[in-house]
């Protein structure tokens, strides 16, 4: 006979907590989880079908955006990483030839990254990919469930925002 399992999850662990928050702290926990999930198998395959990681699918993704090209820093705004992260993962993108450097006319010491023709290709088929698997992760829910957990996300993040705008006074 095995032993008991002894592990209990977060959600589990708030049964005993005190009325009030509890639903709240429950909510929160789930979409946690569910975000972790998604991104967890997003990043798993990837790596299997890929051989690349999320970072570099949305750094590709980002540029794709941005036919123009983008400087190092707005990559880095975007993408909520230091720069040195950028520069990491731009060195080895150029290096397979799916991004180049351009100099910009104006400061010839800035410059603007911008995807290759074949880094276009490469994040089309990623793209294309990552859509397919986001659908299947989320095929559980009917059109109409999708449609409400839409609306009741946007109504939360309206909320969130507007409490932490009055933190802030």
């Amino acid at each position: 006979m095995s032993p008991p399992d002894t592990h209990v999850d977060a959600e589990t662990a708030l049964a005993h907590a005190p009325a009030g928050h509890k639903d709240d702290l429950r909510l929160w926990l789930r979409l946690l989880s569910c975000a972790r999930l998604i991104e967890a198998e997003i990043r798993r395959r990837l790596r299997l079908n890929f051989d690349t990681t999320l970072p570099r699918f949305d750094f590709l993704a980002q540029l794709e955006r941005a036919p123009d090209g983008l400087t190092p820093g707005e990559i880095s705004r975007r993408m909520m990483v230091t720069g040195g992260n950028v520069t990491g993962l731009a060195a080895r993108l150029e290096e397979e030839g799916l991004i180049e450097r351009r100099a910009v006319r104006e400061d010839r010491r800035a410059v603007t990254l911008r995807l290759t023709p074949g880094g276009r290709r490469e994040f089309a088929r990623q793209s294309a990919a990552h859509e397919g698997w986001v659908a299947e992760l989320l095929g559980g829910l009917s059109a109409t469930d999708r449609a409400s957990l839409l609306r009741l996300l946007d109504r939360t993040r309206r909320g969130v925002r507007a409490a932490i705008s009055e933190d802030g006074e």
